[in-house]
């Protein structure tokens, strides 16, 4: 999974009074595009609890807004996968308007804990071999 393109629609839902994204809209569909990449990649969140005891927490987000997102735009978010440790992965997620200009970037640090315990576990071989 070295990359991944998402798209999503801006909804009246992810707008302030203004008409523009709200800022914490931004990590939602972050999560989703994450999601749905996992998913893509055969690697379904379900899985990785119910198998091995595991769930993947955001420990770090950095987002930096570069122009607005306004109700009615398609947005392309694209994965990239950045490094990962033997508990963590960082990636990158790009969000662009159709005339593929940005309007935030969002590095995230997702740390892999076990789902009983909240301490933190290695990722599962084959999650880190189709992760990396």
């Amino acid at each position: 999974m070295n990359e991944h393109v998402y798209t999503t629609r801006v909804y009246y839902a992810d707008t302030d009074a203004g008409g523009v994204v709200y800022h914490a809209t931004y990590l939602a569909m972050a999560e989703r595009a994450r999601t749905e990449a996992l998913h893509d990649a055969g690697l379904p969140h379900e899985e990785l609890r119910r198998v091995h005891d595991c769930i993947f927490m955001v420990r770090r987000a950095n987002l930096e807004y570069l122009r607005p997102a306004r109700l009615d735009d398609i947005l392309t978010i694209t994965t990239t996968r950045l490094g990962e440790t033997g508990a963590t992965i960082t990636l990158r997620q790009a969000f662009a308007g159709a005339d593929r200009s940005l309007s935030a970037v969002v590095d995230v640090v997702l740390a892999c804990v076990r789902a009983s315990t909240g301490r933190p576990a290695r990722i599962p071989p084959r999650w880190r071999y189709i992760l990396s």
